[in-house]
């Protein structure tokens, strides 16, 4: 007998989104829970553990984005974000909030199951594998020994790439805004802005990527912030 399929939690008001969700989840072997309001999606994942969280914003009772925060103060279980907003500040607000991924509806089959397997294996990364190693095709991440290797060669880092890729790396296929790499990498101190990220990421695309021009491995959600393609 195979293994059950990851618990997907969907927290979403529209039928017609719903009944979409669920024929289009279920055909690939994932179990379903849904929820239509913020109140019961709270319930669901506290009693339930899901393995993912799909989370629309515009809820009947609180808005989604404060629930993204409630779920962070107990689980990290991954929430990838369904949302009819479109505009970037909405994104960011999201991610800042805790959610992994943003999705803009209306969105295609295969883009939502891809979104949800990045999600799923990072959170398999984060809970099963320590940091000790990671390995993104060819790139090799050594967090013991703070080495980074692209193709069997060493690539050396500044203490600022290092710790822009090692937060990269650690959130691996997920979206990064500017907001949290400030915060992270340069702490709370007043004075750095995004042009401060995007000179330092230009540096370490410089050195990992095979034409920088054109980033495969480090790519830009505009205005939004990055992403380390988890492949």
């Amino acid at each position: 007998m195979s293994a059950p399929g990851p618990l997907v939690l969907l927290v979403e008001d529209e039928p017609q989104m719903r009944r979409f969700l669920r024929a289009a989840l279920a055909a690939r072997g994932f179990r379903l829970l849904e929820a239509e309001t913020a109140a019961a999606g709270e319930v669901a994942a506290s009693s339930h553990n899901p393995d993912l969280v799909l989370l629309d914003l515009g809820l009947p009772d609180r808005d989604g984005i404060a629930l993204a925060k409630s779920l962070r103060a107990f689980s990290q279980v991954p929430i990838l974000v369904l949302s009819a907003r479109g505009r970037e500040a909405d994104k960011v607000e999201a991610l800042d909030a805790g959610a992994d991924d943003y999705l803009t509806k209306p969105f295609g089959v295969p883009e939502l199951l891809a979104r949800m397997r990045v999600a799923l294996r990072h959170a398999a990364r984060t809970v099963g594998e320590p940091m000790g190693l990671i390995e993104l095709g060819a790139l090799r991440i050594d967090f013991e020994r703070r080495e980074v290797t692209r193709d069997g060669r060493e690539v050396r880092l500044t203490p600022i790439e290092w710790k822009l890729l090692a937060l990269l790396a650690r959130n691996a296929g997920k979206v990064v805004t500017h907001r949290q790499i400030l915060r992270e990498v340069w702490g709370p101190a007043p004075g750095h802005q995004t042009h401060t990220v995007r000179v330092h990421m230009a540096a370490l695309r410089r050195k990992l990527e095979a034409d920088p021009a054109r980033p495969r491995l480090i790519v830009t959600e505009p205005t939004v912030g990055y992403r380390l393609r988890d492949e």
